[in-house]
């Protein structure tokens, strides 16, 4: 789980390339659970988290571009 601070001082592309992964991982992970393979389903619920977080983060940006 990342912290919003380590987040905030990533740049614009290393935040796009985090968020690129982070949604790779939310799809293994939902494959797993249904193929009744996770044995932590509340790793689900940190990657959603973690999602919003570099969404947030990459919003703060595009609008102080502005």
């Amino acid at each position: 789980m990342m912290k919003a601070k380590e987040i905030r001082e990533l740049s614009k592309d290393e935040l796009t390339a985090r968020l690129g992964e982070l949604k790779k991982d939310l799809f293994n992970l939902r494959l797993q659970h249904a193929t009744n393979q996770l044995d932590n389903v509340n790793k689900i619920s940190e990657v959603k988290r973690d999602i919003a977080r570099v969404n947030t983060v990459l919003r703060e940006l595009q609008l102080a571009a502005k």
